[in-house]
């Protein structure tokens, strides 16, 4: 038995997970045809590396199919409710940094604030006799800041991709997305609420407390010296 450790599959996320580990001394790689999903762990023993898209380490690691992984915290904390009690977080990992912000046009020249966002909504309501819709596919995130901040009045609907454009398409009035940069906001006409974000995200290293560990404490005590990470938070 080995610990099983799920990584990001493709693109720029996976070239970074294997440069950070590379920079501690592990190996990882893909191995086999290119549109193979396998891999190889080298540096270490008893480490099997799992190819997974982002999205989907988070539920992997709840059902505790894979010991490690390494996604998003917004990822996680998108997906799992009371995640601290189903993952432990071991490492932030200084890549994929991304903030999930509030985004409204640009035209609404009153509209700077959360507080201005609530009064917004409420006139929206009263004109239209709909709720103001706000676009995003972070659902229990934004509903639970939203609410920490008192605004009302509001809807969400789903938005599985092109979120900024949901606004010119008149499916949305604001959008709650993950930006980098801002520049597909800004290209979209829209800006940034001046609140804090409703969470700052990064490439994050998370272990599954409900895998089974029997057997592999030594090898994660090990890995865990070779990674310079608090192994023992995984059984706190």
């Amino acid at each position: 038995m080995s610990i099983k450790l799920g990584v990001p599959s493709k693109g720029r996320l996976m070239e970074k997970t294997f440069d950070w580990f590379s920079e501690r001394g592990i190996s990882l790689k893909r191995t086999g045809e290119a549109r193979e999903y396998a891999g190889a762990v080298e540096g270490v023993d008893g480490v099997e590396l799992v190819l997974l898209s982002a999205a989907e380490i988070p539920r992997e690691l709840a059902a505790g199919r894979i010991h490690l992984g390494v996604t998003g915290s917004d990822l996680v904390r998108e997906e799992l409710g009371d995640w601290e009690t189903q993952v432990a977080e071991l490492a932030l990992m200084g890549f994929g940094q991304a903030d999930l912000i509030v985004a409204v046009p640009k035209a609404w020249v009153d509209v700077e604030t959360l507080d201005d966002l609530d009064a917004a909504a409420a006139a929206f309501r009263a004109q239209h006799g709909f709720r103001l819709r706000i676009a995003t596919k972070y659902h229990r995130l934004v509903r639970d800041y939203l609410r920490a901040h008192g605004v009302a009045d509001y809807q969400l609907v789903d938005s599985q991709g092109a979120t900024e454009g949901t606004v010119k398409n008149l499916t949305a009035e604001a959008i709650a997305d993950i930006t980098s940069t801002g520049e597909t906001l800004r290209a979209n006409h829209l800006k940034i609420l001046r609140d804090a974000p409703v969470l700052c995200s990064q490439a994050t290293l998370f272990a599954a407390r409900g895998a089974e560990w029997a057997g592999l404490e030594h090898a994660a005590r090990e890995l865990g010296a070779r990674l310079s990470v608090d192994m023992q938070a995984i059984w706190a």
